[in-house]
């Protein structure tokens, strides 16, 4: 990657040698940068925006009832966990947050919930081995169910879109597909290592 990166630019400047439009290569550097301030202010205030809504919620004790609404779904997809424990909480809260598409947003949640799980699973998973239920949180977070893509529609507003929710079949249609893809082989991928290890211990 490092590679790349050093060639890219490398490459832009000596095509714009050859080709007499270093200019053009400068005035695009330029543009680029400011748009890279631009988009990152916006993401920034859509993550600082959810960010503080979800902290709100969580002292208000919403959480709490969100994560009995949810806890069928988690039981089942994290096993051994405490049923409205601190892991779990924090991982409605992070789903909550995927499934409202708040993008980087949820990062936050995500290093909470995945902390919590390590602490309540202290012990039960060899050293530098993520467990079960930390697979099962990363793949909740790269392939998410998104009602709402917040922060695609923010990202389409700001570059000029007129309508930016009209993309909403597509992403409900796609989300769902590689939700269920991504969890049913994470669960068989599990099931498949547990087996292993209990014919490895007899």
């Amino acid at each position: 990657m490092k590679v790349i990166l050093i060639l890219l630019p490398t490459a832009a400047v000596i095509c714009g040698i050859f080709t007499g439009r270093l200019s053009d290569v400068s005035a695009a550097v330029l543009d680029s940068a400011a748009g890279a301030v631009t988009l990152a202010l916006t993401i920034c205030g859509a993550m600082a925006l959810w960010s503080g809504l979800m902290k709100v919620a969580e002292e208000a004790g919403a959480v709490r009832g969100m994560s009995r609404v949810m806890s069928p779904a988690v039981g089942w997809l994290f096993r051994g966990l405490e049923k409205g424990g601190r892991a779990a909480q924090l991982i409605c809260m992070n789903l909550s947050a995927n499934i409202l598409g708040l993008g980087n947003a949820t990062t936050p949640l995500g290093i909470r919930a995945m902390e919590a799980i390590r602490q309540e699973e202290a012990g039960t998973a060899p050293d530098g081995s993520a467990s079960d239920n930390m697979i099962m949180l990363t793949v909740l977070n790269t392939a998410s169910l998104q009602l709402i893509p917040a922060t695609a529609a923010a990202l389409m507003s700001a570059h000029g879109a007129a309508r930016p929710m009209e993309i909403l079949p597509c992403v409900w249609i796609v989300s769902a597909y590689s939700l269920t893809a991504a969890v049913g082989t994470a669960k068989l991928l599990g099931h498949i290592s547990r087996r292993r290890a209990r014919h490895a211990d007899n």
